[in-house]
């Protein structure tokens, strides 16, 4: 990781919509979404465009709603592992909408946002829990606040609004990993 809260060796494609974090807010959540636009299709980049405010809407009917909406994550893990950074994890991305964890409203105030391309319904790829065990391996350990415990779905800050990361994410995988990594018992990834 950079000084600037950049990580080291992925592209970077700073969005326009990000601000700072309210003062004092410490990072100590990590929200892991899923995204595919159009709703199932994978790898056009019309994510990345989505979040940086240049998706072209009239492509596909889907994409209509979208149109107005400013949205952005500190990530995304394509299919094929690729990571793209939006936003430097001291600023605030927009992800998490209208949401709460732990009693506390505005989650995008104090989290981190991990997209995963994929849908609820479809497995997600080696390539992408790979990557995303290096990313948390690296957030857990700059940002002492963070833990295993502190790593939700946006179902689960937003529940009856989102359904995301999906019943198809391996949870087990993942937060099994990063409690054996916290009792440093972790496989290099």
């Amino acid at each position: 990781m950079t000084a600037d809260h950049w990580l080291r060796g992925v592209r970077r494609l700073p969005s326009p919509n990000a601000d700072a974090r309210p003062p004092g807010a410490t990072i100590d959540l990590v929200v892991l979404h899923n995204i595919s636009l159009p709703p199932g299709r994978f790898g056009g980049g019309e994510v990345e465009a989505l979040f940086c405010n240049e998706l072209d809407c009239s492509i596909a009917p889907e994409l209509e709603d979208l149109r107005s909406l400013k949205v952005s994550a500190h990530l995304l893990v394509s299919r094929r592992g690729r990571i793209t950074q939006f936003v430097p994890f001291d600023q605030r991305a927009w992800h998490a909408g209208v949401s709460g964890w732990d009693g506390r409203p505005g989650c995008n105030d104090y989290a981190i946002g991990i997209e995963l391309e994929g849908t609820d319904e479809r497995s997600y790829t080696q390539s992408q829990y790979r990557q995303l065990d290096r990313i948390l391996d690296t957030l857990l350990r700059t940002y002492p606040r963070l833990s295993a415990e502190r790593i939700v779905g946006h179902q689960q800050i937003a529940p009856g609004r989102k359904t995301d990361p999906g019943p198809s994410f391996d949870w087990a995988r993942v937060l099994n990993r990063q409690l054996r990594r916290a009792a440093g018992r972790a496989d290099p990834v």
